[in-house]
């Protein structure tokens, strides 16, 4: 089976942005529009963070996630400003199929636990941001990046794994958007610390990044927002994703 290979969309707002270390957000357009662009690729999932939910202080945009459940044709996760069981349970009853946890994964571990128990682990994602620092090592991060919760991923996922969760979604905040490739250190001290899957995000530029974070890193999926939204040397917004032969020649891959 050819390992997932899943977009990465960031809502800002009411429209859709790419950032650059999660910071300098480029707008893309609107979400219900880039969606229907990767139905027609035929995409086979999708995930979705709205990148200032939290920092707001604001729940998710219900309204729009509704449109967007109608509209995307593939399974799709959801992220950003998820605080309580029941707006997970909201979320999942729209038709989203994974829900993501960031910053009320650290605040309540409980939140986690109770989640994966009403739900099934295999609808809870926990989102791990890694920012690299030069006196600490890499920590995780929370709150698009902001605060520390001291710890180093490896330590943290181990924590997530034990309260029940299907998947972690590791992103080096450091590469994230500069298309120079996946962090592939991390990626495996994190693979080799779970049993769980592993997506890997934040640095790609070709779909020979996509492979080596599965085959060098171990990641069971990899995850990418630049190269699939911008094209050329001044980044010109163009929605790309890779032809299906494209990815079975790159795993080496056949299918009948």
């Amino acid at each position: 089976m050819i390992p997932r290979v899943i977009p990465t969309l960031l809502l800002r707002g009411a429209g859709l942005v790419k950032t650059e270390r999660f910071t300098r957000p480029v707008y893309l357009g609107d979400p219900i529009n880039v969606i229907r662009i990767f139905n027609d690729k035929e995409v086979d999932e999708l995930t979705l963070l709205d990148i200032t939910a939290t920092i707001e202080g604001r729940p998710p945009n219900f309204k729009l996630l509704t449109e967007v459940a109608s509209e995307c044709f593939m399974p799709f996760g959801y992220g950003g400003g998820v605080t309580t069981v029941e707006q997970i349970g909201k979320l999942l009853a729209l038709g989203i199929e994974k829900v993501v946890l960031n910053s009320a994964a650290a605040a309540q571990p409980e939140l986690v636990r109770n989640a994966t128990d009403r739900f099934g682990g295999s609808t809870i994602v926990v989102s791990i941001d890694v920012k690299r620092s030069f006196f600490r090592g890499q920590q995780v991060v929370t709150r698009s990046g902001t605060v520390s919760t001291g710890k180093d991923p490896v330590t943290y996922a181990r924590q997530m794994e034990t309260l029940g969760i299907g998947e972690i979604l590791l992103t080096s905040i450091d590469r994230e958007g500069t298309m120079k490739g996946y962090d592939l250190e991390l990626i495996r001290s994190v693979t080799e610390a779970v049993s769980i899957p592993v997506v890997a995000s934040g640095g790609a530029r070709s779909i020979v990044d996509l492979r080596q974070a599965v085959v060098t890193g171990g990641a069971s999926a990899a995850a990418a927002g630049s190269m699939f939204v911008f094209q050329g040397p001044h980044r010109g917004v163009l929605i790309s994703f890779p032809r299906r032969g494209e990815l079975e020649e790159l795993f080496g891959e056949k299918t009948s």
